[in-house]
């Protein structure tokens, strides 16, 4: 391995000011971001647009165009967002949407648009498996069945033989639940409660009640951004004492401020740029998520990264590997470059990211390995590193 590529690709994405000034109207490479910037997932969104904010203005000597679209965590709107990402703007690529269903929910638009697309959000189905419509679709979190895994295997240490779980009614809530189902069943672990929430409900009593009349060793709450807050909050008050999980949707400062002191406790596998500075020397991915840290810290004050954020940057990464290699076959702005951008993609090797080294394959579209998911847990509003 060249020791210096992670060095050589962390530079190539230098912080430019002005970045989405007019400018850059005449841009050579198009790239569109479909992001949840309003409505309960905006917890997710604003960080991924501050961040994209830090990409490159020039990747191998070509201009590049940025344009961010809010799909108001709606997937309607996501839809349209991405028709005209492709129709109207004629975008080389996109990067979105920041949750499940919505990025679901594009991937028709993008196939036919034969659009390479790098979604921010959880769940396995986005990529799973490589079909006709997955054929233009990445992504850059772990998938809901890498942290299911990792939420078992702490539980299963912990003597937990009985589980409980309460999702949002969507696709997360689902996909993460048949994840968590399956995890269950390979460790030994019982499931006795199996709720459902909305993300625009004012509270979940009804659901909690239900769970704590089960009396399982621990919970799991499926659910992304603040709106996850509620079931810890409603556990809290119903005196619950197991163990409690979240899923990855929650790596963001909104959701510790939400939920304040009734998380303290509680655990969730986690991108490693939430504990960066916790992890090993050694770690895959932690220089290189330290120096994202620094760079957004010092645009939007210290504790204030996210998960999504650094997803958002690892899309960056991705395509800052592979918009070289698709220029030396076709010119942007035409379907031979998003052909040429989607192959590039797809073969990436060895590229390191804030979360370890992609290798990606026409069967694998996220390229991560296990040890891209650390154990954390809330304490006083801080991640805190889980060693074991």
């Amino acid at each position: 391995m060249n020791a210096s590529r992670p060095c050589r690709l962390a530079a190539r994405f230098a912080f430019f000011a002005g970045l989405f000034s007019p400018a850059f109207a005449l841009a050579q490479v198009k790239i569109g971001l479909v992001l949840s910037l309003t409505g309960p997932a905006a917890s997710l969104g604003i960080p991924a647009r501050d961040t994209a904010a830090m990409f490159p203005a020039e990747i191998a000597g070509q201009k590049v165009q940025y344009i961010v679209l809010d799909d108001a965590s709606d997937t309607t709107q996501a839809v349209q967002d991405t028709k005209k990402l492709i129709d109207e703007q004629h975008v080389d690529a996109i990067i979105g949407s920041s949750i499940t269903p919505n990025s679901l929910a594009m991937l028709d638009v993008i196939a036919q648009g034969e659009t390479p697309t790098i979604s921010l959000a959880s769940s396995a189905k986005i990529i799973e498996p490589v079909d006709d419509k997955r054929h233009w679709m990445f992504k850059t979190p772990q998938t809901d069945a890498m942290m299911a895994g990792a939420i078992m295997e702490h539980a299963a240490a912990h003597n937990v033989k009985t589980l409980a779980y309460i999702g949002q009614a969507d696709a997360l809530g689902e996909t993460f639940y048949a994840e968590i189902a399956k995890a269950a069943q390979q460790h030994g672990i019982k499931l006795v409660a199996n709720e459902r929430f909305n993300r625009t409900d004012p509270g979940v009593t009804g659901q909690v009640l239900k769970i704590v009349a089960a009396h399982p060793d621990a919970v799991v709450v499926g659910a992304a951004g603040t709106p996850a807050a509620l079931p810890p909050k409603a556990l809290k008050e119903r005196g619950y004492k197991g163990l409690v999980y979240h899923n990855h949707g929650v790596g963001n400062r909104d959701f510790l401020r939400v939920c304040g002191a009734d998380c303290n406790g509680t655990f969730l596998p986690a991108s490693q740029v939430l504990v960066a500075a916790q992890l090993p020397e050694d770690q895959p991915g932690r220089r290189l998520a330290l120096d994202y840290i620094s760079r957004y810290e010092a645009s939007h004050g210290a504790g204030t990264v996210s998960a999504f954020g650094a997803y958002t940057w690892d899309a960056g990464l991705l395509l800052g590997n592979a918009i070289p290699v698709a220029l030396k076959a076709a010119a942007p702005g035409t379907p031979a470059f998003r052909h040429a951008l989607r192959d590039a993609l797809e073969a990436t090797r060895d590229l390191h990211d804030t979360n370890g080294v992609v290798n990606m394959s026409a069967t694998d579209h996220l390229g991560l390995d296990p040890h891209a998911r650390v154990m954390v847990e809330i304490r006083d509003g801080k991640w805190v590193y889980q060693q074991h």
